[in-house]
């Protein structure tokens, strides 16, 4: 174990140079990168998110949008590329870096913008904003134009939201309003073309109807009775030559001619027509007679020609036709009755459709009423500030000491990683070579025993002209790479650039903003 210990030992010190080569390379790279970026100075102002100074029961805004969405939108309007770029020529930020791209520019941006929003529900709300550049004085002034631009941007997103919400309900409630005169106009048109088979007077068409057939009844039997009349007069007149009227009927003229003409009849069967008595009486009854005629002329304008017979048929004839037309007419009434009875069924299935729609559309528009009167007292909570609000509790101000980069840290990594790789690199040389070195070498591959071994001895020459490579090439190394390092970083592209930019072409780049918004 001893031996093997040793010529291990002798091995790392016969490969010692290019342990040093390559330790001292990365260390140089890691000490020229520590001391050739830029300091870094990072200004932080704080926010606090306030609650709603009117309380929710009472009046409450329209922005329903939790705290760290609200937040999170505002973050990422922020970093927009129109926004980033306006706020790195606003400044001056990449000053003396006029080759870098757009492209170039947003991404910096963003990798020296921080936003911390708050994690903890139950705990005040505050935002730390921080930005990073090379003076404090500028890290200050871009980290309150931040600021300043998430102030504006939550009350115009606030503002926005409240003011879009009144808009709509606008719109509804005008919309619904003139839906509801739509549907209104349509239910007073349907009203009056149907105005009698409504529902509403179903019981009153009803109702007429029955009084109507009633009455149709008792005309049919007025008008049978007439007729009735008529029959028996007409029989009366043609058996007798005369009609009887009723005593309450007539005058005394009347009555008169009728006691003569009764006396006559009386006469005539107890004496013949050429009895005085007879003759007398006919006499009497003729005088009355005419007098009677002239009375009626005069009365109802009939000629002395119409005889009393003739008057009570046409009065009988009269009273029959206007019940007759009467009838007729109460007869077509109740047809049209029946017909919108018939009618009101279909109707009232239309109407009450059209009337539950009226009532929908009402119902709606009490509704987006009401949330109009809400969306316009949540647009005033806004517009005066009384709703959810961002405030300054800090600005930001300039850092006296730069924050970054940790060049200590740097420089130990680079020393760090010089030697792990000068001791891979050793490792992976010896674990590669496969020639013979040692005498049990020879035993174990060619199975001979030696006598002696005799080292290979290097002559005073070849000893010089190693040692010169071995020194020139730690002075290249220890010197080259720090110059070399230092003039691409002031005539070509900033070391912090140049590293971004390999991180980038290699796909790293990704990869580390992954793992910090996994670690996040």
């Amino acid at each position: 174990m001893l031996p093997d210990i040793k010529f291990l030992l002798l091995l790392f010190l016969r490969r010692l140079h290019y342990f040093i080569v390559i330790a001292l390379a990365v260390a140089a790279v890691g000490a020229t990168i520590a001391y050739t970026l830029p300091p870094g100075y990072t200004a932080r102002a704080t926010l606090l998110v306030e609650s709603p100074q009117i309380p929710d029961d009472l009046a409450e805004s329209t922005v329903r949008a939790g705290t760290n969405e609200v937040l999170q939108i505002i973050a990422q309007r922020i970093q927009t590329r129109a926004n980033l770029l306006d706020i790195a020529r606003e400044f001056d930020v990449y000053e003396g870096r006029e080759r870098m791209s757009p492209d170039e520019i947003v991404s910096d941006m963003r990798s020296r913008i921080g936003v911390d929003l708050p994690r903890r529900r139950d705990a005040a709300s505050f935002v730390y904003v921080t930005f990073s550049a090379q003076s404090g004085q500028l890290a200050a002034r871009v980290t309150n134009e931040i600021v300043t631009r998430i102030l504006e941007e939550n009350r115009s997103l606030r503002t926005a939201v409240t003011s879009q919400t009144l808009e709509f309900f606008k719109q509804e409630v005008a919309r619904l309003d003139q839906d509801l005169a739509e549907q209104g106009a349509k239910i007073l048109a349907f009203k009056q073309a149907n105005q009698g088979a409504l529902p509403d007077s179903l019981d009153f068409r009803r109702g007429r109807q029955a009084s109507l057939q009633e009455r149709v009844l008792q005309m049919e039997r007025e008008l049978a009775g007439l007729r009735d009349r008529r029959t028996r007069l007409t029989d009366l007149y043609e058996r007798t030559g005369e009609v009887t009227f009723d005593d309450e009927k007539l005058t005394p003229e009347e009555q008169r001619l009728q006691s003569l003409r009764n006396e006559l009849a009386s006469a005539l069967v107890l004496y013949s027509e050429q009895n005085p008595r007879v003759k007398a009486l006919q006499g009497q009854v003729e005088v009355a007679e005419r007098i009677v005629q002239e009375q009626r002329a005069k009365r109802t304008g009939v000629s002395e020609a119409m005889s009393a017979y003739e008057i009570q048929l046409a009065d009988l004839d009269a009273q029959m036709q206007y019940i007759v037309n009467e009838k007729t007419q109460l007869e077509s009434e109740l047809e049209s009755l029946e017909a919108s009875i018939d009618k009101t069924p279909e109707n009232a299935i239309v109407l009450s459709t059209l009337e539950r729609d009226y009532e929908n559309l009402r119902v709606q528009y009490q509704q987006a009423t009401r949330d109009l009167a809400a969306a316009r007292t949540g647009d005033q909570i806004e517009a005066q500030s009384r709703g959810q609000r961002i405030t300054v509790v800090e600005q930001a101000t300039p850092p006296r000491v730069p924050t970054s980069p940790p060049r200590k840290k740097i420089a130990a990594a680079g020393v760090a990683g010089g030697i792990a790789l000068g001791g891979a690199f050793i490792f992976l040389l010896e674990l590669l070579n496969r020639s013979v070195r040692r005498p049990v070498d020879l035993s174990s591959k060619l199975g001979i025993t030696p006598f002696v071994s005799v080292p290979y001895i290097r002559t005073h020459r070849e000893r010089v002209i190693r040692r010169s490579i071995i020194f020139g090439a730690i002075g290249v190394v220890t010197l080259g790479i720090p110059i070399a390092l230092f003039l691409v970083d002031q005539y070509y592209l900033p070391m912090d650039l140049l590293i971004e930019r390999a991180l980038d072409r290699t796909g790293l780049g990704a990869l580390i903003e992954q793992l910090r918004s996994a670690l996040n």
